[in-house]
């Protein structure tokens, strides 16, 4: 597939870094960056990495509250914070407050100049798409779904695909979906649009009794006006690659075919794999490829190729974030990588001279990720059926789908 991919890149991003320890590591971007160079991928033609601008209060604006985004700024950078100090951010308060302060959402010094520069990222790579400078636009530093109007939440500071969708709709969008296969439930995401009909929301998460955030239940369909634009599939723990694909298949190219948006955005949160750390799904990155290459096939079918894909969870920097982003990487430039290459030995010794670890050597895990459709057949006593037919049932008859298999 030809195709042409606006990377929004600096090594600046790697400043959204909560410090040592927190999951959120920055070394999961700039593995996934220095292998995606060692292949070559910056350097293809069509594909091009531009450095991005920072988001601007108003593009900020869109998604997040005016004192949030002081108590953010005043928390970070106090010193140097214009204005007056919001009340709630007076110490002891920002946890309770903004969300702030807290073990999931430590403040660093200039977490705002941080943050902003990642929605900056996610809004340039959707400036590029949107305007026809590129057919696709990567943001690998974005993703950060959970951030909500007015607090940080689950590592997440500002709400960058949030925004992005936001400033599409005031470019001239109509209708915008948005995809999210992150482990954890896509709330923020949901929660900005979930009156707007404009904005289709499907999200692949563990089910919400087994993980945070307890949210992103099938019944969670759109409020007043949108009903039917919010899709929640809440897959049991344990979930791996046949299932998982077999529910992707079974919700996401219908409802797309069914709402026709103009623009695709999706989120590959790769913490469904089964050596993340903080969750219990278990997919294999040869699995998550099959997904990459799924979504790309569907934004040329869907939207004539207007894709904007972002990073977001995943916390096994070495074998898994650097190995499926790079995959997503290639993917979205029109090259797919073979799984069986070998890694280019530069990288592998960047990687373990920067996280002391030995680096895997190829790009598989061994896996050869199958599923059959769940047309064939509706088992009503696997759990995995039993959750995408109630997503079916919940949403296909607001855009004129039947539920049955």
């Amino acid at each position: 597939m030809n195709c042409t991919l606006h990377v929004a890149w600096d090594d600046r991003l790697a400043g959204y870094d909560f410090g040592a320890g927190h999951p959120m590591a920055p070394a999961r971007v700039q593995l996934t960056i220095e292998l995606a160079r060692a292949f070559g991928l910056f350097s293809m033609p069509g594909v091009s990495v531009e450095p991005p601008e920072a988001a601007t209060d108003v593009d900020l604006e869109a998604v997040h509250l005016q004192r949030y985004i002081a108590a953010v700024r005043h928390a970070s950078d106090p010193e140097h914070a214009a204005g007056p100090e919001p009340d709630e951010s007076q110490p002891g308060e920002l946890g309770a407050a903004f969300g702030l302060g807290t073990e999931d959402n430590p403040v660093f010094a200039r977490m705002h100049d941080a943050s902003a520069l990642v929605a900056g990222a996610t809004l340039a790579a959707a400036r590029a798409v949107w305007t026809g400078a590129a057919q696709h636009g990567a943001s690998i530093a974005g993703g950060l779904h959970h951030a909500m109007s007015g607090s940080a939440s689950g590592f997440c500071v500002y709400n960058d695909p949030a925004i992005a969708i936001s400033w599409l709709l005031r470019a001239g969008a109509t209708r915008v979906a948005y995809v999210d296969m992150d482990v954890h439930h896509g709330d923020g995401v949901q929660a900005a649009f979930y009156d707007d009909p404009r904005v289709l929301t499907i999200s692949l998460h563990e089910h919400p009794e087994t993980l945070w955030p307890g949210t992103g239940w099938p019944s969670e369909t759109g409020g007043p006006g949108a009903a039917g634009t919010a899709a929640n599939v809440a897959l049991p723990a344990g979930t791996g690659d046949a299932g998982w694909l077999r529910a992707f298949d079974a919700v996401v190219p219908a409802l797309l075919r069914a709402f026709a948006p103009e623009i695709l955005v999706s989120q590959h949160g790769c913490d469904t794999h089964w050596l993340d750390p903080m969750a219990n799904l278990r997919l294999s990155i040869d699995a998550q490829r099959v997904a990459h290459a799924s979504i790309h096939r569907l934004a040329h079918e869907v939207t004539g190729g207007r894709w904007l894909l972002t990073g977001g969870g995943g916390y096994e920097p070495l074998q898994v974030v650097a190995r499926t982003w790079t995959h997503l990487l290639a993917e979205a430039a029109g090259c797919p990588i073979d799984p069986r290459v070998l890694i280019p030995p530069a990288w592998r010794e960047y990687a373990a001279r920067h996280t002391g670890q030995e680096a895997p050597e190829t790009m598989t895990d061994g896996a050869e990720p199958r599923f059959t459709r769940f047309e064939t057949g509706f088992n009503p006593s696997d759990p995995v059926d039993r959750a995408i037919f109630a997503t079916r049932a919940a949403v296909f008859p607001e855009h004129g789908l039947l539920p049955e298999p």
